[in-house]
């Protein structure tokens, strides 16, 4: 044991220097582990704050819903269940459409690829809030639903407004992040080839192959849905066309 002792002595008198890049190292490491572990608690108190706000929304519909199931003397003043119904369906149908506005929107696509990648967690449970709300959606304002119901869609609405909100705020902080240099590159010249591809001043052939580019630029980097891909075509045909 004390000839074991002598050695690591003697070792670490013939190389003493390397304790200079031995503790740099770890000094950077450690940083980098700070680094990280600040961006995680700030993404935690974004999250927190986001589902703060729209909590509060959403508290504020519940005592909307708790008045129309008062007593009749106060009928007058609280909302009908009909009108209740009105606001929900109405957010409802503005997160759908901030929802759509990146989906089929393929420059937003590109600038926020998060938004339609499920695989990112956040993006993932957006779409799963969404298939909820959709599913517990009435017909129409006037339909007959049971207390039970209202309080569901209430919820479900709750939580869709909030992980859009999340969601949002995560693609705009990644952006193109997730993507590999050579990935981004492909991203830039597919959104640069895109405002050729609807360039009212381009001529018909620069047009057409800009559009032929693009999606060969976005092939297995983006899925550009079908409605996305229709929405751009006559975006492109009626630029042809002008």
């Amino acid at each position: 044991m004390d000839e074991l002792f002598r050695n690591l002595a003697d070792f670490a008198g013939d190389f003493w220097w390397l304790i200079f890049p031995i503790m740099g190292m770890a000094g950077g490491v450690g940083k980098a582990w700070e680094r990280a572990a600040k961006r995680r608690h700030e993404r935690r108190i974004e999250t927190l704050r986001a589902k703060a706000e729209l909590k509060a929304a959403e508290i504020q519909a519940r005592s909307l819903a708790g008045s129309a199931r008062g007593s009749r003397a106060r009928a007058d003043a609280a909302p009908s269940q009909t009108e209740l119904l009105q606001r929900l369906l109405a957010e409802h149908d503005e997160i759908t459409a901030r929802w759509l506005d990146y989906e089929l929107d393929v420059a937003k696509l590109i600038a926020f690829p998060a938004m339609s990648d499920g695989r990112q967690p956040l993006t993932a449970a957006f779409l799963r809030a969404k298939k909820t709300a959709d599913a517990l959606r009435p017909a129409s304002a006037d339909a007959k639903v049971s207390e039970q119901q209202l309080t569901e869609y209430l919820d479900a609405v709750g939580d869709y407004a909030v992980a859009f909100e999340v969601a949002e705020r995560d693609a705009r902080r990644l952006r193109d992040s997730t993507f590999t240099v050579e990935e981004r590159k492909r991203l830039d010249r597919a959104q640069q080839l895109l405002k050729v591809a609807v360039d009212e001043s381009a001529t018909q052939a620069e047009r057409h192959v800009a559009y032929k580019r693009v999606r060969e630029e976005l092939d297995g980097l983006i899925v550009l849905s079908d409605q996305a891909v229709e929405v751009l075509e006559k975006q492109v045909a009626r630029e042809l066309d002008a």
